[in-house]
């Protein structure tokens, strides 16, 4: 099984050196590294800064969910594992590796099904109203092409759809209660435990997750508006409110090293349509990453020092037994 893992990881950081070098070959790496040389470092220092308020907002809402059903970690606590996760997320075959990263850590303090739904539960909050937040200044977004219109409205009207039928918990439970306790969301299975973690919350914690939500992601666009910024993209803000919840989605594929490529790619048809040249898109999705993985240095240097801690407690135990 490990072996397989393995395996499957490596496929996934080739595919994604994969996808990326050939993206720079199709759009050519000489003028792309010319876009990321040219960038103002302002931008990105802000948008630094920025990306911290965000990991910030997210570690609120994830306490709001986690009280919810009557867990209380420290807010610190909280913090500290967003970080870690989000360095994680930046380096594992997949955009949410992280989520795995604070559901393990959780789950040593915490019960283990309140970690897994509540992750679960935070990262669709965040999807939700990212989808909601692009169709409501949609009508008010002049000059998209008519396919990437239609698209968004079906990508954002489907989540939006599947993921409060998610939440609602009632008509799940009664469509798998007859299937057998290991894949039933209903009765005292392991699949069910968690389940009840992710409906369990109530609403008031899930309106407070979707409420902060609703801030971090226009955190989140502001993110990605700035590093267009830094690059020279001149487009209105609105489009950013219908394609950063495209390249979010791309970030969740297993299928790349933190979206790095997958992100890549999806964002050429994306800002072409709107006139922006392909070398230029890739060096705006280039930055956001390199903005990432800056922040993500900090939660490197927490789960170091704090593995470092742990590695010195266990040694002296060792010596004074």
């Amino acid at each position: 099984m490990r072996s397989r893992h393995l395996w499957a990881s490596l496929f996934r950081v080739a595919l994604s050196v994969t996808a990326l070098a050939l993206l720079l070959r199709e759009v050519g790496s000489a003028d792309v590294v010319e876009v990321l040389r040219d960038a103002d470092p302002g931008y990105l220092g802000s948008t630094c800064l920025l990306f911290l308020l965000g990991i910030v907002v997210r570690a609120f809402r994830w306490r709001a969910l986690l009280h919810g059903l009557g867990v209380t970690p420290p807010l610190k606590v909280l913090l500290k594992l967003y970080l870690v996760g989000n360095f994680f997320n930046t380096v594992l075959p997949s955009g949410f590796g992280g989520d795995v990263v604070r559901v393990v850590e959780l789950a040593q303090q915490e019960h283990r099904s309140a970690a897994i739904g509540t992750v679960i539960v935070d990262r669709l909050t965040g999807i939700l109203s990212l989808m909601a937040l692009g169709l409501l200044v949609l009508p008010f977004t002049q000059g998209l092409a008519p396919w990437l219109v239609w698209m968004f409205v079906v990508v954002a009207v489907g989540g939006l759809l599947g993921g409060a039928l998610l939440l609602e918990g009632r008509l799940l439970r009664r469509m798998t209660a007859r299937l057998p306790q290991a894949l039933s969301l209903a009765g005292q299975g392991k699949l069910a435990d968690i389940y009840a973690a992710v409906s369990g919350a109530g609403a008031r914690a899930i309106w407070q997750a979707l409420a902060l939500s609703t801030l971090f992601n226009l955190v989140n666009i502001a993110v990605y508006w700035f590093c267009g910024l830094a690059v020279g993209i001149d487009v209105p803000l609105g489009f950013y409110f219908v394609f950063v919840p495209l390249l979010s989605l791309a970030l969740l594929a297993p299928i790349s090293v933190g979206g790095l490529g997958a992100r890549d790619w999806v964002a050429q048809p994306l800002f072409g349509s709107v006139g922006v040249p392909n070398a230029v898109a890739a060096g705006m999705t280039l930055a956001v990453y390199a903005v990432t993985l800056a922040v993500g240095l900090i939660g490197l240097a927490i789960y170091l020092r704090e593995g470092l801690a742990g590695f010195f407690k266990r040694t002296e135990k060792d010596d004074e037994g």
